[in-house]
């Protein structure tokens, strides 16, 4: 029998995310339900990205903390007609295995990947080689201060550009209420991917009429981050992925459940 039959798990990562870790967990026997928590959103405007990737070679370090991203980025340089040799001498920095995967596969080197996947392992891994430099970040419009803060404190030149940004799906509220409507089918676990999935999920819930999720439904969480995100809705995750990944997430999924 495969490890995860019989087994109702709910997704809330943005739908076309999404498509890795709903594999996975079928693959284990896992009955998948859907209810996306956020979407990805083109940022206000492309200006400033496009800016920043016109004056490419000026940077000395581009850090890249998502696979969305990195995704954004390189098909914006796409269009710009920009490529690494427009920028010969400039480092790049991947949040993780996945983000940096993303950029080979776009033709874009990647110099540095923490060990751990979580803004404060970017800002240790590049402490010594940041001071004085050039550091362009390109992020989500809406993010954590913990690395453009702590990059400016050890003496970067930083500059911001947004990607994207995330939003609520328009269907979300009603594809939530659906799930949590029929108790004889209610998830077994609800995995969370991000803070921002922890946020919607919880406030749209709450809409739907419930205080909080019932106690007998665990969660999954793929970090600390999102496990700190978590408690701040007075819920304690049932799992958290020792590697924040989704790799490292359906692990740690199997290993609780089996046990």
């Amino acid at each position: 029998m495969k490890p995860l039959a019989g087994r109702r798990i709910l997704i809330t990562r943005a739908r076309q995310q999404a498509g890795s870790l709903t594999a996975a967990l079928q693959a284990l026997g896992a009955e998948i339900q859907t209810a996306p928590m956020i979407a990805i959103a083109p940022p206000d405007s492309y200006a400033p990205l496009d800016a920043a990737l016109q004056t490419l070679a000026g940077f000395d370090w581009l850090l890249l903390t998502s696979t969305n991203g990195a995704r954004i980025f390189a098909e914006r340089a796409v269009t710009l007609g920009i490529t690494p040799k427009d920028a010969p001498t400039l480092r790049i920095a991947a949040i993780g295995p996945a983000t940096a995967q993303t950029l080979r596969e776009s033709g874009w080197p990647v110099a540095c990947t923490p060990k751990a996947y979580v803004a404060e392992s970017v800002v240790a891994a590049l402490r010594d080689s940041i001071p004085s430099k050039q550091v362009l970040l390109v992020r989500a419009k809406t993010a954590r201060d913990t690395i453009p803060d702590s990059l400016t404190q050890l003496g970067a030149h930083l500059t911001l550009a947004e990607a994207y940004q995330t939003i609520v799906p328009p269907d979300a509220g009603t594809q939530l209420r659906a799930i949590f409507a029929d108790a004889h089918r209610l998830p077994h676990l609800v995995t969370f991917t991000s803070s921002s999935t922890v946020q919607n999920f919880f406030q749209l819930l709450r809409e739907a009429g419930f205080a909080t999720l019932p106690t007998n439904i665990a969660t999954a969480s793929i970090g600390p981050i999102t496990s700190q995100t978590l408690r701040a809705h007075e819920i304690s995750p049932t799992i958290e992925a020792a590697e924040h990944t989704i790799p490292g997430l359906v692990a740690a999924i199997v290993a609780h459940l089996s046990a």
